[in-house]
């Protein structure tokens, strides 16, 4: 079993207090954020690791956060949200002519930027995959079709968003959050936190031989829920 599926983010500001900041209130169990000052110092960082999201600062010491932004857009489609104190439309239209995804302008609320990194990351969530065949189990995600050797199980839309991220993280712990900002993406916040676990005591019922003692969807008590086959 893996653990939890850490999602890196690469902040680019050269206001040192502010990157800090950032890093300290939003860090989680799942997000792990890296700070760069300069872009040279990013595209290094770039070199040496995978990120999920890029939050990059437009004036640099080294460049300017839109033509770096443009560089990463030809090589890549990781999701992008420009980091500014600038507040004019004109910039707005630049920065996303440049490939940017999001647009945040200081000052900004840690709320609401962490609303804006969850959406971004949602964005970058896999969905190209839609089949799952292992075992007694056959899912046909794009055609809305699940099997149990052989007989038709009927899904839910959050049975199946739910199903989704966990058999194609098969090994791998999803947190609660995690699944929560998956499977209601428009507000999660909004949603009680017993939505989830019906939502997974409803597939447990479904698709578990004994639902009371579960084989495949698994609780991993402090952290989330795992989807494993022996």
């Amino acid at each position: 079993m893996k653990e939890n599926v850490r999602q890196y983010i690469l902040i680019l500001e050269d206001d040192e207090d502010l990157s800090e900041g950032i890093c300290l209130s939003l860090q989680s169990p799942e997000l792990t954020f890296v700070r760069s000052r300069t872009v040279a110092q990013a595209k290094q960082l770039l070199k040496e690791r995978k990120y999920d999201l890029l939050i990059l600062d437009i004036n640099l010491p080294d460049g300017s956060g839109l033509d770096f932004c443009r560089e990463i857009r030809k090589i890549s489609r990781v999701p992008i949200a420009l980091l500014t104190a600038k507040d004019m439309e004109l910039d707005i239209v630049s920065g996303l002519e440049s490939g940017a995804d999001d647009y945040i302008t200081k000052p900004f609320s840690l709320m609401v930027l962490r609303a804006r990194i969850r959406a971004l990351l949602r964005r970058n969530v896999p969905e190209q995959r839609s089949e799952y065949r292992k075992g007694c189990f056959h899912f046909l995600f794009d055609r809305m079709e699940f099997y149990k050797n052989g007989q038709a199980v009927d899904l839910s839309k959050t049975e199946r968003r739910i199903l989704y991220l966990l058999v194609f993280h098969e090994g791998q712990i999803i947190t609660r959050e995690r699944l929560m900002d998956w499977v209601w993406p428009d507000g999660a916040e909004y949603v009680e936190d017993n939505a989830l676990s019906v939502g997974i005591r409803r597939l447990r019922d479904k698709l578990e031989d004994t639902p009371s003692r579960p084989e495949y969807i698994r609780t991993v008590y402090g952290k989330g829920y795992v989807w494993e086959m022996e």
